[in-house]
């Protein structure tokens, strides 16, 4: 439920910048005050105010503080090498100045190195882009980094990871805020996923497949859009312009698995979003992606996961949306290719 209470969010910028990692959380503050009467009031500022041009060399009006007087987020942004991870010591006295006045503290990406630089992280669980976590961590002893997290939250300090978490990071403040059905539906007007399932390091299912040829590309995007629909080895070799026979050949030397065992990962991948992001029942989650019963589905995530669908549920209500993502097992041997569990 959103509320008269007016938040007000301050975007810290500075030279070279990244441009998205202001624009997705801006995006996603004044979705929530416009169409969900959230009352967030959100402004760019920076440590001489003005225009201050992006990494991409768009310029940004940013306001200069001039009035100490409380208010509700500090948000700092990240950037490429260089001004990100060597914060100018103008941005990092404004953050140090500004952050005693705020209710809550959070970055995007490499903003972490800022509020690292300006000493709110010691002592900390943190995290920041894959790429520039060894480096923090060298550099900054006293932050405890986690380099797969898509976001952190110890207190009031809230860190993400690259460049596009700084959009779930805003769902997960605006959920914290005004409930979880707000930033669900804020992330559907956005149209991304409320949560994602993994961390950094975990990629989805069609991307550690990496098919090199269109036809087992076309057939990897026609199953994942019928997931809830039967998927023998036919179906999906009519999808690749191919024979079954063929088919079936070219997919296991192209990605090294077999259709079944491909499409059970799509399903348990397509599953595990579901399961971390309400209280939806996990047989109709079954249903709805196709595994059919619970049973089906609570085998492929032991194969896959090395834990049952209720098991991932608990830890995820346990731990939030920041805990770390699932392991997936390794897996050897194949499985007749066909419908699920045949």
């Amino acid at each position: 439920m959103a509320s008269d209470v007016c938040r007000r969010v301050r975007l810290v910028v500075f030279p070279g910048f990244e441009l998205l990692d202001l624009s997705g959380p801006l995006c996603a503050f004044n979705l929530a005050s416009e169409f969900y009467q959230a009352a967030y009031l959100v402004e760019a500022i920076s440590a001489h105010g003005g225009a201050v041009a992006s990494g991409s060399g768009v310029p940004v009006h940013t306001a200069k503080v001039s009035r100490l007087t409380p208010f509700d987020t500090l948000v700092v942004v990240g950037g490429a090498a260089g001004g990100a991870i060597d914060p100018d010591a103008d941005t990092v006295a404004l953050i140090r100045k500004l952050a005693p006045r705020a209710r809550r503290v959070a970055s995007v990406c490499t903003g972490a190195f800022s509020l690292a630089a300006a000493g709110l992280l010691d002592q900390r669980s943190a995290t920041t882009h894959w790429r520039y976590a060894a480096a923090m961590q060298r550099r900054f002893p006293n932050v405890r980094i986690d380099a797969d997290k898509i976001f952190v939250r110890d207190g009031n300090v809230w860190t993400s990871a690259g460049i596009t978490s700084g959009i779930d990071l805003a769902l997960a403040l605006i959920e914290d805020d005004f409930g979880i059905e707000m930033s669900k539906a804020v992330a559907k007007d956005m149209v991304v996923y409320h949560r994602r399932s993994g961390g950094q390091s975990q990629f989805s299912t069609l991307l550690e497949l990496e098919p090199w040829s269109d036809r087992v590309r076309d057939a990897l995007n026609f199953a994942r859009e019928h997931l809830h629909e039967p998927l023998p080895v036919e179906r999906m070799a009519a999808a690749a312009r191919i024979s079954a026979r063929q088919f079936a050949r070219l997919f296991l030397k192209e990605t090294g698995d077999t259709p079944a065992r491909a499409v059970e990962r799509l399903r348990a991948e397509a599953a595990l979003l579901r399961i971390q992001d309400g209280t939806e029942p996990i047989e109709v989650i079954a249903r709805k992606v196709g595994f059919g019963d619970k049973d089906r589905m609570r085998r492929a995530f032991l194969r896959i996961y090395g834990q049952s669908p209720r098991a991932l549920r608990r830890a995820t209500t346990r731990s939030g949306a920041a805990s770390s993502p699932p392991k997936r097992v390794h897996q050897t041997g194949t499985k007749s290719i066909g419908t699920p569990g045949r």
